[in-house]
């Protein structure tokens, strides 16, 4: 991954967004980072992985939850399946 001063990033940035397309480019102030350019396909599959990860993690802690859970059998018959 690719960093860049901020004051670089400013003067710079078309070449900054040209470098994110293929890598996430750091941008730092005083040595320390403070933002990330990407690209839009990189961002939307960062945040599909992020949503995923918080449904298998809600999905983990609702089966925890054993009192909450009810029988195919009592569904199939609530919905006149049987």
């Amino acid at each position: 991954m690719t960093t860049l001063p901020i004051s670089e990033a400013r003067a710079e940035l078309a070449h900054a967004i040209t470098q994110a397309e293929t890598e996430p480019v750091t941008i730092s102030r005083h040595g320390e980072a403070v933002a990330v350019l990407m690209s839009p396909s990189l961002y939307e599959q960062l945040m599909e992985s992020a949503e995923e990860l918080a449904d298998i993690t809600e999905f983990d802690a609702a089966l925890l939850k054993s009192d909450l859970n009810i029988p195919w059998d009592v569904v199939k018959k609530d919905l006149g399946l049987l």
